[in-house]
């Protein structure tokens, strides 16, 4: 499952700390940093450059939020939106080469959490902020921390075996 969630796209997401696609270890921060790109070359017209990027920046931006609260995006019964979502291009940007999207969430309680990006070049030029604000409902229930302890074990498991194939 992991593995498609990182390969079935059109663009190759590297996360700096572990990704949180099917368990949510590590610090407890509201920060998370992905180094982007597409998997392939796209044309040379600085709209459709733009429109990927906008379309990437959605990935990620809600894990400073997830990290903050241990949670990964497999956490039983939980629902996750996009409420709103804005973005502001500095500079021009070629998304078939390497970007830096760093994110935060400066809030996120009682449901809602608000995350910003900042995207970089590889050469270290801010090209693009993203912001967002979320709903993240976790159940706090007993069955479901059972069955989400029972699943993650499951695939962790399968991620294992897959990985030995």
């Amino acid at each position: 499952m992991a593995r498609h969630w990182a390969y079935e796209r059109p663009f190759d997401i590297r996360h700096v700390d572990a990704a949180l696609y099917v368990s949510a270890n590590g610090e407890r921060e509201a920060r998370n940093a992905v180094w982007m790109k597409t998997f392939g070359p796209m044309p040379d017209d600085a709209n459709t450059h733009r429109a990927a990027l906008a379309y990437a920046s959605d990935y990620t931006l809600l894990e400073s939020i997830l990290r903050r609260h241990g949670l990964s995006w497999i956490t039983p019964g939980m629902s996750v939106a996009s409420l709103d979502h804005a973005m502001w291009w500095h500079r021009p940007v070629r998304v078939d080469e390497w970007l830096l999207y760093v994110q935060e969430s400066p809030s996120a309680q009682g449901a809602r959490g608000l995350a910003t990006g900042k995207i970089f070049s590889r050469d270290g030029q801010h090209v693009a902020t993203v912001a967002q604000e979320g709903m993240v409902r976790v159940p706090t229930d007993l069955k479901n921390k059972v069955v989400g302890a029972f699943q993650t074990k499951v695939l962790q498991h399968q991620m294992r075996k897959a990985g030995k194939d």
